[in-house]
């Protein structure tokens, strides 16, 4: 990794000023004789071409190229609560098989916890080749200590290319773990994956407010692992089964662990926008929350879930749950009607894949016109009588669509 080297023979307090006054992040310290610089740096160079010769130093610390044919595999973590999958792990198998088609690799699962060998089964059913299975009783609850010693034996014993995790609480706090253990990078939340013909992931992310999107390429480091949210790839279809169940011995596995477990509490089930098949989200051309009632009508037809976009949110309006988009919800519905969004790209990554959009605003140049099968240009509250006639009309007056 490239960073900024301090001579600090070659700083006096005139040299630390100046210095100091050329950097327009911010990023030096200067205290007790010492020039430091902080995580304001963002490497501009500024320092070494404009500041004081020899003070400051750029290193491009390019690691040593690695043998790529030595790693194989592109492994999906299989998620499990309460000895059931999350239905994430089997999107990731499917996109998991796209890339391994690239350059003829395995595809591989890893499943840890204790009486598991039904998902093992199931895992089969969707084209894997090899499903790794550490059954332990130590591996009941998920325990982020114990399981980076069991994906760590893993690596060594595999040499697996690619790593991807769900992007949930359980794989946003077990990713990192494991890619610190393994001193290798990570990309989280990407929402698109694709592999070199030289075996390399490129993990495809919005950065910057959503304003670029960026490519991630690692191909000095293995694994390369990334996690993807729910339903922002499609299951694949289930076959015969093909691949086996290899049996992993657990019984050299380190089992300690500073964290415990005192008591287990259920969270009440809440219905979750992402399952939903039909979605009118509304957005801040909404001007009082009294005025949501307005959407009532078209809800009860369709039998909708509603969402909204982060304003909305922030007003106090709705649950988060309800909020779609990149920092939301990720929604693949039949059917979802936007009202009044302007279109940002964090809410469009969140909702593009859906079967049928239908967008309405006042913008004629709305940037989710562009993925919408129709468009209405139009304020919410004209259009809004009319789509309910238009409903009326299609459903011949049923309060409910199947």
């Amino acid at each position: 990794m490239a960073y900024i080297k301090v001579n600090q023979d070659k700083i006096t307090k005139e040299v630390a000023e100046k210095l100091i006054k050329i950097c327009p992040f911010g990023a030096f310290d200067y205290e007790n004789d010492y020039l430091s610089i902080n995580a304001a740096c963002r490497i501009c160079k500024l320092c070494v071409n404009k500041g004081p010769v020899g003070a400051c130093e750029f290193i491009d610390d390019v690691r040593e190229k690695i043998d790529k044919t030595l790693f194989s595999g592109v492994t999906v973590f299989i998620e499990q609560h309460q000895n059931k999958a999350h239905p994430v792990s089997w999107e990731l198998v499917g996109k998991a098989k796209e890339l391994a088609a690239i350059n003829g690799e395995p595809v591989l699962a890893v499943i840890i916890g204790d009486d598991v060998e039904h998902i093992a089964q199931e895992a089969l059913t969707y084209g894997v080749d090899r499903v790794h299975v550490y059954q332990d009783e130590h591996y009941r609850d998920f325990n982020v200590e114990r399981y980076t010693n069991v994906l760590e034996h893993f690596f060594q014993t595999q040499q697996n290319n690619v790593f991807l995790y769900g992007g949930t609480p359980m794989g946003r706090s077990f990713a990192p773990k494991v890619a610190a253990r393994l001193k290798t990078g990570l990309t989280a939340d990407c929402t698109a994956l694709e592999m070199t013909d030289e075996r390399d992931l490129l993990q495809i992310r919005p950065a910057f407010g959503g304003n670029i999107m960026a490519k991630i390429h690692t191909p000095n480091t293995r694994p390369q692992m990334a996690t993807v949210r729910y339903k922002m790839f499609n299951k694949p279809e289930k076959q015969a089964p093909t691949g086996k169940i290899i049996w992993e011995d657990t019984s050299t596995l380190s089992k300690k662990t500073t964290i415990s477990i005192l008591d287990h509490y259920n969270k009440p089930k809440v219905t979750d926008i992402s399952d939903a098949e039909v979605i009118i989200a509304v957005g801040r051309a909404f001007k009082k929350e009294k005025d949501l009632e307005l959407i009532e009508p078209l809800r009860k037809k369709l039998n909708a879930e509603v969402g909204c976009t982060r304003p909305l949110i922030e007003n106090g309006w709705f649950d988060p749950k309800k909020q779609i988009g990149l920092s939301g919800r990720t929604v693949k519905p039949k059917l979802i009607i936007n009202l009044g969004i302007s279109g940002a790209v964090q809410f469009i990554e969140g909702m593009k894949d859906s079967e049928l959009i239908i967008s309405v605003n006042r913008d004629p140049n709305n940037k989710l016109f562009d993925i919408s099968h129709y468009a209405i240009v139009g304020d919410v509250y004209d259009v809004l009588p009319e789509l309910n006639r238009l409903i009326d009309q299609i459903i011949g007056g049923k309060n409910e669509v199947s």
